[in-house]
């Protein structure tokens, strides 16, 4: 099993919004490097959604659902989408500030490549993460 972490702009797409919908695809990818991981993803693995821009905070924990297959709302076929399912919001959301001063945690993309917008974890940054939001 694989473990990544995506980002949303809460305006956009909130966790709140993602758990009413109860399922969603992961639309608007257009970085290839991210559109690359999106491919990686299987059905099964576990995702962090992370809250961008306001906030900027690790807010919960879904699963991919689907695998990726044609971006519905392009016609481009270079993008792709998944589909995922939430299922449990951390207790605490972690911060930026939070992973960014977790020394096992300053390798992540997510501190290295701040534009990047689907990304993958180790298993142990994963959990490392999960147990910084008392899961």
């Amino acid at each position: 099993m694989n473990h990544w972490l995506v980002k949303s702009e809460p305006f956009k797409y909130s966790w709140e919004k993602f758990n009413q919908d109860g399922r969603t695809f992961w639309d608007g990818v257009r970085n290839y490097q991210a559109r690359n991981n999106l491919k990686l993803m299987k059905e099964g693995d576990l995702v962090l959604f992370y809250h961008s821009n306001e906030g900027k905070n690790v807010v919960g924990i879904a699963k991919v659902v689907k695998e990726f297959y044609q971006d519905p709302t392009t016609e481009d076929p270079n993008w792709v989408v998944v589909d995922l399912a939430p299922l449990e919001a951390l207790k605490t959301p972690v911060t930026l500030e939070q992973i960014k001063a977790e020394e096992s945690l300053k390798d992540i993309s997510l501190v290295r490549q701040g534009r990047l917008s689907v990304m993958q974890l180790k298993a142990e940054e994963f959990d490392k993460i999960l147990e910084m939001g008392s899961v």
